[in-house]
C-alpha cells in the first residue's frame, strides 16, 4: 500500500485530504513524493510562519533534543522559565499556562474564567459569551464556544452556560451581559468564520463595557497571534488590552504548543491543582518557541510582514477588473480573505496543479496565511495564477 491507501485504511477518517503527498519543505516550497514542487500560502494553516525547516527552528530543535526533551510540569526547566518571561515582557499579562493545542489554550481560559468567579461569587456568573461565526477549538468546551454549528452536529447535548450573538454588534452584546455572565471570548479577526475583523470602536466598546461590569475579556489569537496580523498579536492594531489572551499555532513554527496568558487578577481563578497538562511547555517546545519568538517579535519583521501583507491585498484587488466575482479582499498583515460569488474549492484544485496553496474556507472565501517569510515575488506568482485561473 502506499501513503494514501495507509493513511485511508488505518487512520480515522475526520479529514477530507487532498490527494497530496508531502516530503520536504523548505522555506515557502514543498515538494510531493512525485518530485513536483509547491509554493505554500497556507503554512499549515497558519502555523509555520517562519517557513518549512527555518535553520534557527531546526538548530533549536537538535540542540534542544540532544539535551533535554521531558521531566513534567512537577518540575522547573530553564526553557520553560525563559519563554514565560518573554512573552510576559512582550505583552500585556503578567503569567503564562503552556499547552499543547489552541483549543487547549481555550480550554483552560474557559476554565480560568469560570473558575475566577467561582471563588468570588460560587456559581453565580459562570456564562460565556462568544460570536457566531466564531472558532474556538473542537474539545467539548471549545466547540460549544464557538459560533458555527456545523462542527457541533452530532455531539449534542453540549456543555451549558454559552452564549453566541452577532460579531461587530455593541448593542446585542449590552444587551446580552448580566449577572451570571462571567467573560466575553472573541477573536479579534475571525480567521476560520472567513478573516472578518472587529470594528475599532466596536472592540474598544467592549473593553469599556467589561470595565464596566467586572467582566473578563479573552482575546483567541490562536490564528492572529505571533506576527501573523503585522503585530505581535492582533489586539495591539486596535490599542485594546485584554484580560486573558490565547495563543498556538505559530508560536513553535509547526511543534505542537499553545499558551494561555493573563494578568495577575484573572491568573488568581487558577491555584495549585485546579489545571494541569502533562507535555505542556516541555523543555524541547519552549526551545524552538524562544527561537520563533525573538525572530517574530522584531520590529523589522513585523513591518515587513505589515508592507508584504498590504502588497498582498492590493495585488489581489487589482484582480477585480478583470473578474467581477470578486466580492472582497480583506485583512491585516498576511492574513488575508478573498471572498468570491462562486465556490472557492474548484479555484483552490486548480490552483494546487499550477503548484500552489492556498485555502477555502465558509465555502466562497479563499484565505492566504502564507509564510510571514514569503517573497514578493512569490506573491507575484501566485497572483498570476490567480488571475488565469479566474
Amino acid at each position: 500500500m502506499n501513503t494514501i491507501e495507509k493513511t485511508d485504511k488505518y487512520v480515522f477518517n475526520t479529514y477530507g485530504r487532498i490527494k497530496k503527498v508531502f516530503v520536504r519543505g523548505e522555506g515557502s516550497t514543498l515538494w510531493d513524493e512525485d518530485g513536483n514542487k509547491y509554493t505554500d500560502f497556507l503554512a499549515g494553516i497558519a502555523v509555520c510562519s517562519l517557513g518549512h525547516c527555518h535553520p534557527e527552528v531546526t538548530s533549536a530543535i537538535t540542540r534542544q533534543a540532544s539535551t533535554l526533551v521531558h521531566v513534567s510540569n512537577l518540575y522547573y526547566t530553564q526553557p520553560q522559565a525563559e519563554l514565560a518571561q518573554m512573552l510576559v515582557e512582550k505583552s500585556f499579562a503578567d503569567r503564562v499556562f503552556f499547552a499543547n493545542s489552541g483549543a487547549e489554550a481555550n480550554e483552560a481560559a474557559i476554565k480560568l474564567a469560570r473558575r475566577y468567579f467561582n471563588r468570588e461569587d460560587g456559581n453565580k456568573r459562570y456564562k460565556i459569551i462568544s460570536m457566531k461565526q466564531s472558532f474556538h477549538g473542537r474539545t467539548m468546551a471549545t466547540l460549544t464556544a464557538t459560533g458555527q454549528d456545523k462542527i457541533k452536529h452530532g455531539f449534542q447535548p453540549l456543555i451549558d452556560g454559552f452564549v453566541h450573538i452577532p460579531f461587530n454588534d455593541i448593542n446585542v452584546l449590552k444587551e446580552t451581559v448580566d449577572e451570571t455572565v462571567c467573560a466575553i471570548m472573541m477573536e479579534p479577526i475571525q480567521g476560520e468564520g472567513g478573516v472578518i475583523a472587529a470594528n475599532p470602536e466596536y472592540l474598544r466598546a467592549v473593553r469599556k463595557l467589561c470595565d464596566k461590569e467586572g467582566i473578563l475579556l479573552i482575546f483567541d489569537e490562536v490564528q492572529t497571534g505571533m506576527g501573523r496580523c503585522g503585530h505581535l498579536f492582533a489586539h495591539e492594531i486596535y490599542d485594546v488590552r485584554p484580560d486573558i489572551m490565547t495563543l498556538a499555532k505559530a508560536l513553535a513554527n509547526g511543534l505542537p504548543m499553545g499558551a494561555m496568558l493573563a494578568t495577575e487578577k484573572a491568573a488568581q481563578g487558577f491555584a495549585v491543582g485546579s489545571h494541569a497538562t502533562t507535555f505542556g511547555g516541555t523543555p524541547l517546545v519552549s526551545s524552538v518557541a524562544i527561537a520563533v519568538l525573538s525572530i517574530i517579535s522584531s520590529p523589522e519583521f513585523l513591518k515587513d510582514c505589515r508592507d508584504k501583507g498590504d502588497y498582498l491585498k492590493n495585488r489581489l484587488n487589482s484582480l477585480k477588473k478583470n473578474h467581477p466575482e470578486i466580492r472582497d479582499v480583506r485583512g491585516d498583515g498576511l492574513l488575508v480573505g478573498m471572498e468570491l460569488e462562486i465556490e472557492a474549492s474548484e479555484i483552490v484544485e486548480k490552483c494546487l496543479k499550477k503548484g500552489f496553496i492556498i485555502n477555502a474556507i465558509q465555502g466562497n472565501i479563499l484565505r492566504f496565511a502564507p509564510p510571514l517569510i514569503i517573497t514578493r515575488e512569490e506573491i507575484d506568482a501566485l497572483v498570476d495564477v490567480l488571475d488565469n485561473v479566474l
